[in-house]
């Protein structure tokens, strides 16, 4: 029997269970059938209420929230997208774990490539002894989300093909899925209230297939922007790059300074001007994004936990950042070097020094 402890990731419905517990049992709004919680519950769980003790979990404006939140209300999903990193995924666990109050069911659109995948399949040993049946059907996040009222992630929407893209505008258009092997009533299945899907896709790299013009109909499209606060970007490393490293069992102080500098590189060379609106290169083959910088973060402490005695060194911090930064782009490398020929070497304190003196890490 697999523990709490042994597991590497909660999800977000036991991560935060005494939140949505306390958002429950304060809710004083309407509450949508099949919900959890009313929509003004599940816009708190997100964005946070100090009043509630509710911690914030995503950075965005309010109004945003509130427009994917009523979105799903109605009988249309909701596709959220973005650049690569923006939390795109992370918004739909939230939104899943607050209203379903489970967030496991998800669908790959990647890795779904018939509607077997897509809907259901059979257990083919119940199905040579007793034919097509209940017992012998196994059903899809999909499926399951319809049967059960709640919602389904489809993560990576794009990348599913034509034919399957056309299946859940089906599904979207009359909520039911038919069964031809199963006669009678068990052969229908109608969605119960509270199922609706939401969908994620990347703006930068759409894949193979590019989105039904009619399934786009069916959705409300959501972009998901960077944060465009340095002060907010510092916020979210800091606390995820905690996150992660008390999942990893290290125990390490952060140093501030340090998660300033990273925040502050990612953010610069992501948007291609400096803090103070001069403009500098932007990489071409790498995302830059906030989650990038909480991997290097993570990473970082990872390394200085069983290296260093739990000692973070500015100087560090351009071995891991190489990683992110330096993909497949020759020409990311002199830019890379130009950046901190130009800015690195120009920023005021002795930590951006003991980085810069690392540059020859990156010829």
């Amino acid at each position: 029997m697999q523990t709490t402890s042994d597991k590497q990731r909660l999800p977000a419905e036991q991560s935060f269970a005494d939140e949505l517990e306390r958002l429950r049992h304060w809710d004083p709004a309407p509450i949508p059938p099949g919900w959890q919680m009313s929509p003004v519950a599940a816009e708190k769980f997100i964005i946070g209420d100090p009043n509630l003790n509710v911690k914030k979990k995503f950075v965005a404006p309010a109004s945003v929230v509130t427009r994917i939140v009523i979105s799903l209300c109605t009988q249309r999903g909701c596709l959220l997208i973005g650049e690569p990193g923006t939390a795109k995924s992370w918004l739909s666990e939230l939104l899943c774990a607050a209203i379903s109050g489970d967030s496991s069911l998800i669908v790959q659109g990647g890795a779904v490539n018939s509607v077997d995948q897509l809907l259901y399949s059979w257990n083919q040993a119940i199905l040579q002894r007793q034919g097509p049946s209940p017992d012998a059907l196994v059903p899809s996040p999909l499926y399951r989300a319809m049967r059960d009222g709640k919602f389904v992630r489809f993560e990576e929407m794009s990348r599913c093909p034509q034919p399957l893209q056309d299946a859940v505008l089906s599904l979207l258009s009359d909520r039911v899925i038919t069964i031809p092997e199963l006669s009678g009533p068990q052969g229908v299945l109608y969605a119960k209230k509270g199922f609706n899907i939401i969908a994620t896709a990347n703006s930068v790299d759409e894949g193979l297939h590019k989105m039904s013009a009619a399934l786009k109909r069916r959705m409300n499209f959501e972009h998901i922007k960077p944060i465009s606060h340095i002060d907010d970007e510092i916020s979210v490393v800091m606390w995820e790059t905690a996150k992660l490293n008390a999942g990893a069992g290290i125990d390490i102080n952060l140093d501030p300074l340090l998660f300033e500098m990273l925040a502050t590189i990612f953010h610069e060379l992501r948007n291609g001007q400096t803090l103070d609106g001069r403009s500098t290169d932007r990489l071409a083959a790498a995302a830059m994004s906030t989650a990038e910088a909480v991997v290097v973060g993570h990473t970082l402490c990872v390394h200085s936990y069983y290296y260093q005695q739990g000692q973070l060194e500015y100087g560090q911090l351009l071995h891991f950042l190489l990683g992110s930064a330096l993909k497949d782009n020759p020409e990311d490398r002199r830019r890379l070097l130009h950046y901190f020929d130009s800015e690195i070497s120009n920023k005021a304190g002795a930590h951006w020094q003991q980085l810069y003196q690392q540059r020859e890490l990156i010829l």
